[in-house]
């Protein structure tokens, strides 16, 4: 697999001059200046584009491309953004971009409720607790029906069994600080949100309003009103990708369970199978995430690599572990449920120039302290990638 490297522009800490040093290369990258909405002008993307490949890269990977907020609900002006859409496909493909990742989670892109969860070597992963979510959603977020819904919440076969979620809110009612909320805040709709080019960026002033006006525009929208909006979606843009030798692919559901009140539509074997059916088009494809598919109990992580290797256009490695009680981490590159190495000897077999990337590795050996995007350390991911290319290079002596 080509060893690509997620990067956030000009601006980001880690520089391509440090990446290739690594080793790595391809880059995966976004217009990150861009407004949401506008059209990506083949002048921009050909300056971002030179600027990787002057530096010994390439741009290998758009990631993302964000679908607007009123494509994913059907807004009066969907069919404006669907133009915009199709504009900005055709001009990355201009300019030989020719592999597409994006989301179709609506409002909140990937959740977790601690940036910083320390391990015991002393290094930090991304952690979710479904308690503090609840916390969250009922008593901060105030969402109507909240709690009616985290009442009647069930976790999948084999985890979280007998657990009661809302006694657990309430005994961290008794001690939450003012602190605490805002810690929950930032983690779970600010810092893990607008360095993504999301809806809530680090400067707004009023984050849980903008937020509960982003969810107001879904009532009433269940998980089959979304999927006819993606197929809406994606029959609009098939043409264009057909025209242009582009390979779209979406992200699956991060965590892969219903979020606030939001359907989520790309979390399981059923889903999947759904949307390539759907629109079945060789350039309709999954952004095959190893880490969001393994904090879903109800996902044989290793069973989906096999079954949608032939529609898989790029891969995430990470992996994640899933505690008793449901609540899960990030887990080591070679550990966790994923079996990455597993999923390595798949993918190869199957296309061994697919773009792969490391994902949310570790926070490790002062990382935490050098203002990197909460996930995307350097030296954890720099360890993660090791580990990785140690994988390929053994397949590859093995033949396997």
């Amino acid at each position: 697999m080509e060893l690509t490297w997620r990067w956030f522009g000009k601006n980001d800490k880690i520089t391509l001059s440090m990446l290739r040093q690594i080793g790595v290369e391809g880059i995966v990258t976004a217009l990150h200046d861009v407004p949401l909405g506008e059209v990506w002008t083949r002048e921009q993307i050909h300056d971002l584009r030179r600027y990787i490949e002057d530096h010994g890269l390439r741009w290998s990977v758009v990631e993302s491309l964000p679908v607007t907020e009123t494509i994913k609900y059907g807004g009066p002006d969907r069919d404006a953004q669907l133009d915009i859409y199709r504009q900005s496909l055709r001009n990355l493909a201009a300019e030989g971009i020719r592999t597409v990742c994006y989301n179709f989670m609506p409002v909140l892109d990937w959740a977790r409720t601690d940036l910083l969860h320390p391990n015991a070597d002393g290094t930090y992963n991304l952690f979710f607790s479904y308690a503090e979510f609840a916390y969250f959603d009922i008593y901060i977020l105030e969402r109507a029906g909240a709690r009616e819904e985290w009442a009647s919440f069930r976790f999948p076969e084999g985890v979280g069994q007998g657990r009661n979620v809302l006694a657990e809110v309430e005994e961290l009612r008794r001690t939450m600080t003012p602190e605490g909320e805002h810690r929950l805040v930032d983690n779970i709709i600010v810092k893990t949100q607008g360095f993504v080019s999301g809806n809530i960026r680090e400067d707004d002033e009023h984050p849980l309003e903008l937020f509960r006006q982003l969810l107001a525009r879904y009532d009433g929208i269940g998980k089959e009103q979304l999927r006819h909006n993606m197929k809406y979606f994606l029959e609009a843009v098939m043409p264009v990708c057909r025209e242009c030798g582009i390979n779209l692919c979406v992200h699956p559901d991060d965590p892969p369970i219903p979020v606030l009140g939001l359907p989520r539509i790309v979390r399981t074997d059923e889903d999947i199978n759904w949307f390539l059916t759907a629109v079945d088009d060789p350039h309709n494809g999954l952004t095959f995430c190893a880490g969001s598919l393994s904090a879903g109990a109800q996902n044989d992580v290793v069973a989906l690599a096999r079954k949608y290797a032939h529609r898989t256009h790029f891969v995430h490695l990470r992996s994640c572990h899933i505690f008793p009680n449901g609540d899960f981490t990030e887990a080591s590159h070679l550990g966790g449920r994923a079996n990455v190495v597993e999923l390595c000897r798949i993918f190869e077999a199957e296309n061994p120039n697919l773009p792969m990337r490391v994902d949310h590795g570790k926070t490790m050996l002062g990382d935490e302290a050098r203002g990197y995007n909460a996930g995307y350390s350097f030296l954890g991911r720099m360890y993660a990638l090791a580990q990785v290319q140690g994988v390929l290079a053994a397949l590859k002596s093995l033949h396997l």
